[in-house]
């Protein structure tokens, strides 16, 4: 442990020590102030003689020649052990909720170790999220990173706690957690994610981490990874399948990007630093299965798009790195239909591996690919019926239109504590495809149209 009282330059949450000899990146740093407070802080950059230190906390109050500050020789680790169920931590893994401090069992480094793609296993597990429009047309699957792309004002956050209380793996009594990280969040959200957890009794299986918009910037880039490390030693310690949500991922990189200015980096995109693609991968590749584990980590992140740019940074060099994304639709939201979900360009590219038969159900993909024909359909007979009316079309054409409406109304919407499961979000399906004539039906095989189209939906009564 080294002590220096060199600092020589304080800009926003940095500060300089001079003449500093043997210290490395990442290292943990405890500043001693003139009257006594202790603040933590990470070494951000070291040249010969002079470490740039991060501050987790304001800089007001610390002075060039009074201050200590010390380099205690190990990077930022987190004490982990089951206890932690069921509790809520700040933004720096301390508990947030009154109750007792935890005693690890462990301590590990939160940067986490890379996952040998060698080790890694093929995802191929479905997960019941209880949401028809995932479970149905975009599917997630154990061990899958899957993006959340919103906007601002869409319901993003009611979502990820819905999965959060609702996701289970199917037919299996394997042990479940959730690791919740919120990044940036107002304490209002901050309630809302504390009450609902509590009130529904999803709390148990459950860590919470929350990182409050009047938190140091500097915190949002340690919180995810507080998240990711636990979840890593729940699944692979532990044996349990892990769900990590984390929202907003936009507050992160805007952190990212305050610090790398501070840094006076040269900026990249928008401002944003030209590391970011590589930076946002060591969180996301955090996610899968490996060989020879019970467990695993599933990834939810969820990001709020700036102008509901997809084209942005933050969103696009996630779409690279995820497989999929799950696309909040502000139209369907000024419609009253939550979840908002638009299956159209939302997208799960391992939804294949997850669904079938001894899976979900055999007539699952053909289902899905039929929905999805038919809303297209007739989002783009909508658009031409505008214009021509809808008199116009052909009989055919106002039974897509029809579907269109009714598949808004009966599959997407559903409420924020209705747990679907896919069965139940199958024969739904199968009802709005009755609406159709039996010719149109092109993606679904011949022979499940008798076998699962036994009831009449009640527009189809209607007629």
């Amino acid at each position: 442990m080294k002590e220096y009282k060199t600092i020589t330059e304080i800009a926003g949450p940095l500060v300089v020590v001079s003449d500093v000899s043997g210290v490395g990146y990442n290292e943990i740093v405890e500043i001693l102030m003139p009257g006594g407070e202790r603040r933590k802080g990470q070494v951000l950059d070291v040249s010969k003689n002079t470490a740039v230190v991060q501050v987790f906390g304001p800089t007001a109050g610390i002075s060039t020649t009074q201050t200590t500050v010390r380099f205690i020789g190990e990077t930022m680790r987190l004490g982990l052990t089951t206890d932690m169920l069921g509790r809520v931590f700040n933004g720096l893994g301390e508990p947030k909720d009154k109750g007792p401090k935890v005693i690890p069992k462990e301590k590990v480094d939160i940067a986490g170790l890379p996952i040998n793609p060698y080790s890694r296993e093929m995802p191929n597990e479905f997960i019941q999220t209880g949401i028809s429009t995932i479970d149905a047309m975009n599917t997630l699957v154990r061990g899958q990173k899957l993006p959340i792309f919103s906007g601002a004002g869409l319901p993003h956050n009611q979502l990820a706690v819905q999965i959060a209380r609702q996701a289970k793996v199917r037919g299996t009594d394997e042990k479940f957690a959730v690791v919740f990280a919120a990044i940036g969040i107002t304490h209002e959200e901050a309630s809302f994610f504390m009450r609902d957890f509590e009130k529904t009794g999803a709390l148990e299986n459950a860590v919470l981490f929350l990182n409050l918009a009047d938190d140091p910037s500097v915190e949002r880039i340690i919180t995810p990874r507080l998240a990711l490390t636990t979840a890593e030693y729940l699944a692979y310690e532990q044996g349990m399948h892990v769900l990590t949500l984390i929202t907003d991922m936009t507050n992160y990189c805007e952190a990212l990007r305050e610090i790398s200015s501070a840094r006076q980096e040269v900026p990249g995109r928008r401002g944003y630093p030209g590391y970011m693609y590589t930076d946002l991968s060591t969180i996301y590749e955090r996610a899968g299965k490996v060989r020879g584990s019970t467990g695993s980590v599933t990834q939810i992140p969820v990001l709020t798009m700036p102008g509901d740019d997809k084209t942005h940074p933050i969103p696009d060099l996630t779409g690279y790195i995820t497989e999929g994304q799950i696309l909040l639709s502000r139209d369907l939201h000024r419609k009253n239909i939550y979840p908002p979900v638009d299956p159209l360009p939302s997208l799960s590219r391992l939804m294949n591996s997850g669904i079938g038969d001894k899976k979900t159900r055999e007539d699952h993909k053909g289902v899905s690919d039929q929905l999805y024909a038919a809303y297209a359909n007739g989002r783009d007979l909508r658009s031409l019926s505008a214009v021509v009316g809808e008199e116009a079309l052909s009989a055919t054409d106002r039974k897509f239109l029809k579907v269109a409406d009714e598949f808004e109304k009966r599959f997407i919407m559903q409420g924020a504590y209705e747990n679907r499961d896919i069965e139940t979000t199958l024969d739904i399906g199968w009802e709005l495809l009755s609406i159709l004539p039996e010719e149109e039906l092109k993606r679904v095989k011949r022979e499940h149209i008798p076998k699962y189209m036994k009831k009449k939906s009640e527009i189809d009564q209607k007629k």
